[in-house]
């Protein structure tokens, strides 16, 4: 109850935060824990966190197969991350059920389309033009919203640039190892692959769709709704974390306002997206390790 609270009034951090205690009391009722993941999943998603979604309602599902809620929730995550066929699969599955869920008739037809475009789309033979194309729409889509990327140059220097290196038919390359990108949603809102650092302990974070639109506190919220098992002092709670982004070339630290989005940050003038994926360093506050850190930079403080 407390996280359908949470849910009405779009706080959907701490809906995420009620619903993942109510699962941790492990009541034996199968038919509540698939509610609980299912609505910790339309929180997540909420959120921009489509495969946490996903994994819940893929849970939701396992505990009760026939909840359909979870399934359409499961066709949504798949639609957002761009798995047409998985999408398609979820849907015929919910269509089983209720051959008339107009949410899955019209995603089910959507899916169908846009898998049938990217499969055209793909077999293009002028491929300088549709690259092309596609450098133009993300060069736009980066202007637009006064974003600056570092391309990774062949020699030694940086180089700033307005657009991107690379464009897929989904999204923008990203050089991370998990291989998420930034990639538009159904509403035309970028979603982005976030790192968080965590130079105290040389832990990192990696939020594969962080909403353009979401604040940073919605997303500690989450991420910090259980003590990180590296957090021996109980010091990362998240109200007591500092951000920061760092200016290499200047060697300064700019803190960032955790009611702040994405956007709001990417849009300051000294960042720079590097590698497709922006990235965000987390301290704990008054902490000594972050004084020595700071030590012979400048620090621009909220």
């Amino acid at each position: 109850n407390e996280g359908n609270e949470y849910f009405k009034e779009k706080d959907y951090g701490r809906a995420v935060a009620a619903y993942s205690e109510g699962l941790r009391r492990r009541c034996g009722d199968a038919e509540l824990d698939a509610v609980l993941l299912t609505n910790r999943g339309a929180a997540h998603f909420h959120l921009g966190n489509y495969r946490s979604a996903l994994n819940d309602a893929i849970q939701a599902k396992k505990l009760k197969p026939t909840h359909l809620k979870a399934i359409i929730r499961g066709a949504l995550c798949h639609m957002e991350l761009k798995n047409f066929s998985e999408a398609i699969a979820w849907c015929e599955e919910g269509l089983q059920i209720d051959s008339k869920e107009k949410k899955l008739v019209e995603m089910r037809a959507k899916a169908d389309k846009l898998k049938l475009e990217g499969t055209f789309l793909g077999t293009q033979t002028d491929f300088s033009t549709c690259c092309q194309g596609r450098a133009v729409m993300g060069t736009a889509l980066l202007c637009q919203r006064n974003i600056k990327l570092v391309l990774e140059p062949s020699d030694e220097e940086e180089e700033v640039s307005d657009g991107l290196a690379e464009i897929s038919l989904d999204g923008f390359h990203s050089d991370s190892a998990t291989g998420a990108k930034v990639h538009l949603d159904a509403d035309g809102n970028l979603n982005w692959p976030v790192l968080f650092l965590y130079p105290e302990h040389e832990q990192t974070d990696f939020t594969v769709a962080f909403h353009e639109n979401s604040r940073f506190i919605d997303h500690l919220m989450v991420m910090f709704a259980e003590l990180p098992p590296w957090d021996l002092e109980k010091k990362y709670l998240p109200n007591n974390l500092e951000l920061y982004f760092e200016d290499e070339e200047r060697e300064e630290m700019y803190e960032v306002n955790p009611e702040h989005t994405l956007l709001q940050v990417l849009q300051h003038k000294r960042y720079f997206v590097k590698a497709g994926t922006p990235t965000v360093l987390v301290f704990a506050k008054h902490s000594p390790f972050s004084k020595k850190y700071f030590s012979g930079k400048r620090v621009h403080r909220l």
